[in-house]
């Protein structure tokens, strides 16, 4: 009984050295351009969406300069995952066109100017 305890703790042992060094993902900064988001709601709506989302550290979107710029661990997504995420939002992200089911059901706030959205003009 011994023997099979000793035998156990050491495959333990050499199972947590071996995933000890096993390369671990490089957390990379990437910028991408996110030209259909008009508004705080549609920041928001990646923002939110990107906090449960495997790999990503973090998601910050600038509504003016309509760039987003992620956080990613290398070993559990990557850039493509990323910009499709953002399509399945409702967003076009860099070469990746927004899903249009998703787009339909964004607010008209957060609609393209051409499909009758766009921020709200202010009343002089």
């Amino acid at each position: 009984m011994r023997i099979i305890k000793m035998m156990l703790v050491l495959l333990l042992a050499v199972t947590g050295s071996a995933m000890a060094q096993a390369k671990k993902g490089t957390l990379v900064t990437a910028k991408i351009k996110v030209p259909s988001v008009q508004c705080n709601m549609c920041k928001d709506a990646i923002q939110r969406y990107f906090l449960k989302e495997e790999g990503v550290k973090s998601m910050v979107v600038d509504v003016k300069k309509k760039e987003a710029t992620v956080k990613y661990f290398t070993d559990r997504t990557n850039i493509e995952n990323i910009k499709t995420a953002i399509a399945n939002v409702g967003y076009d992200a860099d070469d990746v066109t927004a899903n249009a089911d998703s787009y339909n059901d964004l607010p008209k706030c957060c609609k393209k100017p051409e499909d009758g959205g766009g921020p709200v003009q202010k009343k002089h």
